[in-house]
């Protein structure tokens, strides 16, 4: 009989993380002759000339075909695929351009700066960039997101159903280069956090989103398009090894970046190491429409009011832990059953993660009430006041 698992096994650590392994990883190549549909492969980037391919998404068979050899790339070969020419006509691109230039100038009267992912003043974000164009002009929006080669993209590796998220991304001259990372859901989470979590969950993170972007403005290299490093997704314990030093700087040497233009789109496994580039042009605004994309299969069975069983379960969780009758592991057990948990979905605008990358959810807030034995009244008020930062 084949031994059980031990917890070395199942779980990864920060300090486990073998960069030999990574860098055997990432020295693989790509050859163009193992791609049946792609144009070029540049630095290992599959490039895939929409105008060509176009015709290819009204046809169910021929579209299947297009989406498994996309699916094997994001998922078992570089990771990452580019559509040249995503849109035909960037007429849209424009229209939403100045839609998003008028929301930036309005937030920016009221925001604090809060974009946990550069300094102020370097960058500008809009966080919910679909809803807001949709709200701001519809016409604008259906042009905009009516695109057969995002929807084929989002197919391939997520399946029918999925959700759409967007947030603009504009990087003016002088911003700095970020960090390497993963992205969402691990990449969202503190190294502790992600590490309690089994090896397996971590190789269904990756499954569960698509990243991907829409070049607003043409992008040469020095306006920092995103870098990239190619079967980084492959390594097992990224979601840990990409805070490491040593896989940091692995990355440093090892990336690779493209230039893009107006109308190109990009995709990538949320699980590849990347970072968006230094702007060190002269004069060039790096925009970019950044999509995170969700799998339809995140969604609970059951609606709950999570807010409502939390503040009913409340004083007696107190009362019985002060008595002894409730040990940590049983309060523990019992928040998870009861409070929502997770950060996410929430409205960044209005509620920013604080000491971190992800606001505090509801299940910690519970912790903490309890930790810090705060009046139902007092939590009520905590609860409904992080409904409504996390609904606005």
């Amino acid at each position: 009989m084949t031994p059980l698992n031990t917890a070395s096994q199942s779980y990864y650590s920060l300090e486990g993380c073998n960069l030999d392994d990574f860098k055997s990883l990432i020295a693989q190549s790509l050859s163009k002759d193992a791609l049946a549909h792609a144009d070029d492969v540049q630095s290992n980037i599959p490039v895939y000339d929409m105008a060509r391919l176009r015709p290819m998404l009204g046809d169910t068979s021929a579209r299947q075909t297009l989406m498994a050899e996309w699916g094997w790339v994001l998922g078992q070969s570089a990771g990452v695929i580019v559509l040249k020419g995503a849109y035909a006509d960037t007429t849209p691109l424009d229209a939403a351009t100045e839609i998003y230039l008028q929301i930036i100038e309005q937030e920016r009267s009221h925001s604090t700066g809060a974009d946990h992912f550069a300094g102020k003043g370097k960058n500008d974000r809009i966080w919910n960039s679909l809803q807001k164009l949709c709200e701001r002009d519809p016409e604008t929006y259906v042009k905009y997101f009516a695109n057969a080669s995002l929807h084929t993209a989002c197919e391939a590796w997520l399946g029918p159903n999925y959700q759409m998220t967007a947030q603009v991304n504009l990087v003016h001259p002088g911003g700095e280069a970020q960090q390497p990372h993963r992205d969402y859901h691990f990449g969202f989470q503190t190294a502790d956090e992600t590490a309690r979590y089994p090896a397996h969950v971590h190789q269904i993170s990756q499954l569960m989103t698509l990243q991907g972007g829409i070049a607003h403005v043409d992008m040469p290299i020095d306006s920092g398009p995103t870098k990239l490093l190619p079967f980084s997704q492959l390594y097992g314990p990224g979601y840990l090894a990409y805070r490491r030093p040593d896989f940091a700087a692995c990355f440093e040497d090892h990336y690779v970046q493209m230039p893009v233009t107006k109308g190109d789109a990009f995709f990538f496994n949320p699980a590849l190491f990347h970072a968006a580039g230094a702007n060190t042009s002269t004069g060039i605004d790096r925009f970019a429409n950044l999509l995170q994309i969700s799998s339809v299969m995140g969604i609970a069975m059951e609606s709950i009011d999570h807010a409502k069983m939390c503040m009913l379960i409340y004083d007696p969780v107190k009362t019985a832990r002060a008595a002894g009758l409730l040990t940590d592991q049983e309060v523990q057990a019992l928040i998870a059953a009861t409070a929502y948990g997770y950060s996410f979905p929430t409205s960044l605008d209005t509620d920013p993660p604080t000491g971190g990358l992800a606001p505090e959810t509801q299940a910690a807030l519970f912790h903490r009430a309890v930790e810090e034995n705060m009046p139902l009244a007092d939590f009520t008020v905590a609860l409904a006041t992080q409904f409504k930062r996390r609904s606005a």
